[in-house]
């Protein structure tokens, strides 16, 4: 096993320890919570320079990589759903738009295509990760409203782009 994917295991190996220091009540859970959530959003950026610039890429990578990562902000949603600062509709659109995209790939992959990750993409994983670490500690309602309204226009921006940009891959008539 790899480097990068050894990292991309205590990205997810985290998660449980994130979940739990969201749900517990003790002093200071809010720093211990955005201390691992940044932690393992960091370890996202290192796997992936490692896998690239060590030719470490590898299949196994390729599929753990993007699920570490779903897995990660969709723990941290679900937690605010749960508390009622994210409504549930909102969550459902970040999860159709990340099986829609996943999707997508699969069929490109079929016909030997590999659709790489877009800006937008990049700038909606950025956004995303920001306004969690934000909505961790008890803000105003404005501000989760806000976050949240970030989350989705950047996933449904970059989820049309996607579509868009290879909308050659669902043909019809192939």
């Amino acid at each position: 096993m790899t480097t990068a994917s050894k990292i991309t295991l205590v990205r997810i190996a985290m998660i449980p320890f994130f979940f739990a220091a969201m749900l517990m009540d003790f002093k200071n859970h809010e720093i211990v919570s955005l201390v691992i959530f940044a932690v393992a959003s960091l370890t996202d950026g290192v796997d992936g320079y490692i896998a690239r610039h060590y030719n470490q890429v590898s299949n196994f990578g390729k599929f753990v990589d993007p699920l570490a990562d779903k897995l990660l902000v969709t723990a941290a949603m679900l937690i605010f759903v749960e508390w009622g600062r994210m409504p549930s509709w909102a969550l459902m659109v970040v999860l159709a738009r990340e099986f829609a995209v996943t999707g997508l790939r699969l069929i490109a992959v079929e016909n030997g295509r590999v659709i790489a990750a877009a800006m937008s993409g990049k700038i909606k994983t950025f956004a995303t990760m920001i306004c969690i670490m934000i909505m961790i500690f008890d803000v105003p309602p404005l501000w989760d409203t806000v976050c949240v309204w970030v989350i989705l226009v950047t996933t449904v921006v970059s989820g049309v782009e996607y579509f868009v940009k290879n909308r050659d891959v669902l043909d019809m008539k192939k």
